[in-house]
């Protein structure tokens, strides 16, 4: 695989609102992100500037991984938040140990079934366990059959635990998770 995965830099941030803006017109953009597009194509430069500074490489709250192909397109990203033990989730879900939450999963339709999915992950994984977190987990809705095929192949499991988002209360969020590898396991 020729993808470079790689730290966003903060100066980036143009690139990085393109690659969202794009991420929410892709089909399973309704059930996938918790916002439209209409809604992030309206803020401001500052904001996205602002984003790209708290998540870019060097910062310790959020980190976001991006997916370069061989002709250095962006054409995939995820972002790993940490989450407080002892805190309130975004959801209102309690935090019990130091966590990291994937968000803003995204790889281009030309670009998946090819394990980039897993390789971002791999990476967002490596800096959470970098920060200190026990765990690290997504939200995924329940229809969203094929990133749940997608989180399943790299190793997340479900939880049981699911919550509602929205207006829409008969529609499920499932928690996926994987635990911190154990590092006596290696020996």
């Amino acid at each position: 695989m020729s993808y470079t995965v790689r730290s966003l830099h903060a100066d980036e941030w143009p690139r990085a609102k393109a690659l969202r803006l794009e991420a929410l017109r892709d089909p399973v953009a309704s059930i996938a992100f918790m916002e439209t597009y209409g809604s992030a194509v309206a803020r401001p430069d500052s904001y996205w500037q602002e984003l790209s500074e708290r998540r870019a490489e060097g910062a310790s709250g959020a980190q976001q991984i991006i997916a370069e192909g061989p002709d250095g397109e962006w054409v995939g990203s995820v972002t790993v938040v940490m989450e407080e033990a002892g805190t309130t989730d975004w959801a209102g879900l309690p935090v019990e140990r130091r966590q990291g939450h994937l968000v803003g999963v995204y790889v281009q339709p030309g670009h998946r079934g090819i394990g980039l999915t897993e390789v971002l992950f791999d990476a967002a994984l490596e800096w959470a366990w970098a920060q200190g977190a026990e765990r690290v987990r997504l939200l995924v809705h329940e229809d969203n059959a094929r990133a749940l095929r997608a989180y399943r192949k790299a190793g997340f499991v479900e939880t049981g635990v699911t919550t509602t988002l929205g207006s829409a209360p008969d529609e499920r969020e499932l928690e996926l998770a994987v635990e911190r590898p154990d590092p006596e396991s290696d020996l």
